[in-house]
């Protein structure tokens, strides 16, 4: 597997505007323009910038030609990679003063982490190697770094080797990375480097992440508000883990009837967070409303209030009675610590109205004293409610990583309930298949009229159809009632058709052809057989697949380095099948794929999931070969099969994949697999518009 190397500029403060994965899109762009054009020149920059994603529906071509005139005003002014570079920035500029927005510091609850943040609010670091500090100290491989001094920057050093990235990760969702898998000795090479990195990206993505704008040389140079902004959603995922109906069914004490625990359902963490603290305080005699962690608590009554309820033995009023702000707000932290709070923010922090550090003090009393009875009759009438059967909950899970990875502006915390308004459908629909949603006839959130969730939802249906999805008297009002069944069909035919376009996209190896699921799997025979290993998969149903190996010896066959078989079980036993399935998900991450099924997936030979990994793992190998296939040359007993990527994917066929398929070959998912699966049918009296 080669190093990576970034896109170089020559000019440092420039450089450090961009992270590595904008400078390589950018670039990207500014390549294909200039081969278009015989010059490219500041006059052809304006519609050129316009079509780029950063600024579709900001700026029109002649508003960035008004920006750039300023700057640029010699329209036939030749046009090199770095002027590109400075003239995308001029109108971003131009966009965050339009929009109303401002610089600020890295964030603890925002989805993406963008170039137009770069101060580093030294307080969140401080918390963060405090977090560090505490949680990883009996870690065998970390404990000799640590505790790391916050007033250094240790901490951004230690990050750059990408093993604290991988521990924080397991810290936040155990068992996400097979730490088998990780590479821990004390000086690594590039390449081991840059696989740490890369497993601890595409596992930050598994858990939640959203790391669009960041790629592994970022961290590997210690980008400070890139880093802080990558571990602070880690450690959010980890103080808020807890709250959830499955961890903790006393959550249902928070309300009275069956709507609202649905509610309660779909919320996001903080927003159960804000609800709890609440309870809390209308028991206790607050008489405001808490809606934030920012100026709802800077003046620490409402901490006051909280902790008298929760822990009456340390109550105490003197905390109330104090008048100023900072001296009860050192007060609160006092009566925190005698709760076993470790103390992570400071009285300046509340005074400040920190928002990331005041949900993570109330996430961490939330975690030691909920103040929850366990009424264990209502938490079963309940729950009662929570039906959805284990592969449908994998499922849900599986598609909302998928879409939050997507990097659409809206966050999914409940595929059931967060796509029923048609809007986030809409926004992955034109991040798979850009220019295929008319936002003219799209309502924006809030939607208050039912009608128009409708009219989203039935333009979502209408260009699935576009998209030759399998959509039997399906409408749009199926999605808005939160036709379980329905969504998650369609979403895994939203999935399954991104990666089968990912792989067509290798224009110049597929020539266009479309790809099939038959070519997926013959694809991976082929390769497995290549290396002399003897495993083979009838289809993606075949329960051999179960023990693992096969996709170990794909794995080898793309990359032989990547795999340490003294670690690779028979696959005979449950627990050894539970190894493999689980070094197999980090050993595809770390290669460079970004998967986000579980061990059970692959134990239960989860067709849907096996495909998408077996496409993953090809549409890496592929990659990887188009990279190099002008300097490497194979084997001459290679030749004309695969010689170059070529060979891999333009000479498939169905008939191809028919003779050599085992079972007589596997047929594309949509139209082979169970039809309550995929192909939905939906009563006529359900199709009727709201």
């Amino acid at each position: 597997m080669s190093s990576y190397v970034g896109v170089v500029v020559s000019d440092p403060e420039l450089h450090s505007q961009f992270t590595q994965v904008e400078l390589r899109t950018l670039k990207s762009k500014f390549n294909s323009n200039k081969t278009l054009l015989d010059r490219f020149t500041v006059g052809d920059l304006p519609p050129v910038l316009a079509k780029l994603n950063a600024f579709s529906g900001t700026f029109d071509a002649d508003e960035i030609k008004s920006v750039l005139d300023k700057s640029y005003p010699d329209a036939d002014q030749e046009v090199d990679f770095e002027t590109f570079l400075r003239a995308f920035l001029s109108v971003q500029a131009r966009g965050v003063e339009k929009s109303g927005g401002s610089k600020g510091s890295s964030s603890f609850l925002k989805s993406g982490t963008t170039t137009v943040h770069h101060a580093i609010n030294e307080a969140e670091k401080a918390s963060y190697v405090s977090h560090v500090n505490s949680y990883l100290r009996d870690d065998p491989f970390l404990k000799s770094y640590l505790p790391i001094d916050p007033a250094t920057n240790a901490f951004f050093d230690l990050v750059k080797d990408g093993v604290l990235l991988c521990k924080l990760i397991n810290l936040a969702v155990p068992g996400t990375i097979d730490e088998r898998a990780i590479n821990t000795k004390k000086i690594l090479n590039p390449w081991e480097r840059n696989e740490n990195l890369t497993l601890g990206l595409n596992s930050a993505k598994a858990i939640g992440c959203t790391v669009v704008n960041i790629g592994t040389q970022d961290i590997a140079e210690g980008r400070p508000y890139l880093v802080l902004g990558l571990i602070s959603q880690i450690i959010k995922i980890q103080m808020l883990a807890d709250l959830n109906f499955k961890k903790t069914p006393s959550l249902f004490q928070l309300v009275d009837d069956t709507q609202d625990a649905e509610e309660l359902m779909g919320l996001a963490p903080e927003k159960v967070l804000l609800k709890w603290m609440n309870f809390h305080l209308k028991k206790a005699g607050y008489e405001k409303q808490v809606t934030n962690f920012s100026s709802d608590v800077k003046d620490g009554e409402a901490y006051a209030y909280l902790l008298n309820a929760l822990a009456p033995e340390h109550s105490t009023h003197a905390t109330l009675e104090t008048k100023d702000p900072t001296e009860r707000a050192k007060k609160v932290l006092e009566q925190a610590e005698k709760m076993d709070c470790k103390r992570y923010l400071s009285p300046k922090d509340i005074v400040d109205g920190s928002a990331n550090l005041n949900l993570a003090f109330v996430a961490q009393i939330f975690q030691h004293r909920n103040g929850l009875t366990d009424d264990s009759s209502k938490s079963t009438s309940f729950a009662e409610m929570m039906t959805d059967d284990v592969e449908t909950s994998r499922e849900e899970r599986c598609f909302r990583l998928w879409i939050n990875s997507l990097g659409t502006a809206t966050y999914v915390n409940n595929v059931f309930e967060d796509l029923r308004n048609g809007w986030v459908l809409l926004e992955v629909l034109d991040k798979v298949s850009p220019g295929s949603v008319n936002w003219k006839h799209a309502n924006k959130p809030p939607i208050k009229m039912p009608f128009k969730k409708v009219e989203n939802c039935n333009e979502v249906i209408k260009i699935g159809k576009e998209l030759r999805f399998s959509l039997v008297n399906v409408a749009g009002n199926d999605i808005v009632q939160g036709n379980k069944k329905l969504l998650l069909a369609f979403l895994w035919q939203l999935m399954r058709y991104t990666m089968l376009q990912l792989l067509k996209n290798l224009r110049s190896h597929s020539q266009g052809k479309e790809i099939t699921d038959a070519d997926i799997l013959n694809w991976a025979n082929r390769k497995v057989k290549r290396v002399g290993r003897t495993s083979q998969a009838d289809s993606f149903r075949d329960k051999n697949l179960s023990t693992g190996i096969f996709f170990l010896e794909l794995l080898t066959a793309v990359e032989p380095r990547v795999v340490n078989w003294s670690l690779v079980t028979s696959g005979e036993t449950e627990e050894d099948k539970k190894l493999n399935a689980t070094y197999i998900i980090s050993v595809a991450r770390k290669l460079g794929c970004s998967i986000f099924l579980l061990p059970e997936d692959i134990i239960e030979v989860n067709q849907k999931m096996m495909l998408i990994l077996a496409a993953s793992i090809m549409y890496w190998s592929l990659q990887q070969q188009s990279d190099t296939e002008s300097n490497v040359s194979e084997d001459a007993a290679d030749e004309g099969d695969a010689n170059s990527v070529t060979g891999d994917v333009s000479n498939l066929s169905l008939d191809e994949a028919s003779d050599s398929s085992p079972s007589g070959q596997d047929q594309d998912l949509v139209t082979n697999a169970d039809e309550d699966e995929v192909e939905v049918e939906v009563d006529d009296e359900n199709n009727k518009d709201a």
